[in-house]
């Protein structure tokens, strides 16, 4: 059942699955919504510019159905006519036609965004499969196509006719009234139906636009496994990140070993924790912990230091303190500068007696170590 389950398409597509769809042209499409804006563009560009296009075809109708005797035989003379109609028409159109061209990249831009690819146009010999378009043929998205048109040619085809059908008297009076007042109403009357047939198209945008990014992330949903396995390759195999946790540690390790000859002392629990610290007064505000280790690694920064001739001092208290408070390359905290401060003075005294003689110096045998600091001080 696990098996199963994992090789189930039930996760949502990641970002770097919907990057790579998108970059090959795959992105959620709607075609309603595309037509509904160009419908409505064209009509709303119809209406505000119908009474300057009707003049100007006017206009080209006269000036080129008008042939002196010369010109109509001549039929070098009637192609630059018609050339000239074409070109006179298609300045006449072009406002339409810019706001349909508009309105058409506007409402693709809408859904997915701008995406320029050649992918999406390159030839593909598996479409070329009759088996794979019978397949789509009874597909799911072909049955919601036909859903689609039925219910498309029936809202349209409803609306048109109710339409109509409210205005049938203002219809029938046509035959009685004069032509241009006929002629004004019938424009009228087709400019209120162009609008109600575009606006109902609505309904089918409202209804397609959420399929269809629905039904976009559902072709690109994924398995557990193609989770696992995108995580693993944009994060590193997990090996290989301990690999390199490991030679990170074990690099920082030897640069703090490294400065374990630096240190003024090391306290220790004896062997469960070593705490190296050193102190300059001309270039530290406070002393400083230059290594610390627990266990196998506080035996090798005790040896260390013995070999380097840095004091080791049994503090169990302090060393506590120390290993579990102190940042690694960082001052002290600020409770334990008391304690830090008898230590480093028994250090410099112990010093001074072993060259010069004199008083042999002593450590306190408790020292100033906050209890919550102390982790183990209860024990």
């Amino acid at each position: 059942m696990a098996e199963d389950s994992d090789l189930e398409r039930t996760e949502d597509p990641s970002p770097r699955r919907l990057e790579e769809a998108r970059s090959k042209g795959q992105v959620a499409r709607s075609q309603e919504l595309v037509t509904f804006s160009v419908v409505m563009a064209g009509v709303v560009a119809l209406i505000a510019t119908g009474a300057d296009l009707l003049e100007a075809l006017k206009k080209i109708t006269r000036a080129n159905l008008s042939f002196d005797r010369r010109t109509l035989g001549d039929m070098d003379q009637l192609l630059i006519h018609l050339s000239q109609a074409c070109a006179d028409a298609l300045v006449a159109l072009l406002p339409l036609l810019a706001t349909t061209v508009v309105a058409a990249i506007a409402s693709s831009i809408m859904l997915s965004g701008w995406l320029f690819t050649f992918d999406a146009v390159t030839p593909k010999f598996s479409k070329l499969n009759p088996m794979t378009g019978i397949g789509r043929m009874f597909s799911t998205r072909a049955l919601v196509d036909m859903s689609k048109a039925i219910l498309k040619s029936a809202l349209i085809g409803g609306v048109a006719v109710a339409t109509l059908w409210f205005e049938k008297e203002e219809v029938i009076q046509l035959v009685a009234m004069p032509p241009y007042e006929s002629l004004a109403y019938l424009w009228e009357l087709t400019k209120f139906t162009l609008l109600m047939v575009a606006g109902s198209m609505i309904v089918i945008v409202a209804i397609d636009v959420p399929f269809q990014l629905w039904d976009y992330k559902k072709n690109l949903r994924m398995t557990k496994e193609e989770v696992k396995q995108e995580n693993k390759e944009s994060d590193g195999d997990p090996q290989v990140k301990a690999k390199i946790r490991q030679l990170q540690m074990q690099a920082a390790r030897q640069r703090m070993m490294s400065e374990v000859p630096k240190a003024n002392v090391i306290v220790t629990n004896p062997t469960h924790y070593a705490v190296a610290l050193q102190y300059d007064e001309k270039t530290m505000k406070a002393p400083r912990v230059v290594a610390k280790g627990s266990f196998l690694l506080a035996e090798r920064i005790i040896e260390l230091g013995r070999e380097n001739k840095v004091p080791v001092l049994r503090t169990p208290p302090l060393a506590r303190a120390l290993y579990h408070h102190a940042e690694l390359g960082e001052d002290i905290p600020t409770p334990l500068y008391t304690a830090v401060a008898e230590v480093l003075a028994y250090i410099y005294q112990l010093n001074h007696f072993q060259r010069f003689g004199g008083h042999e110096p002593s450590l306190a045998k408790q020292l100033p170590v906050p209890a919550e600091l102390d982790p183990g001080g209860e024990a």
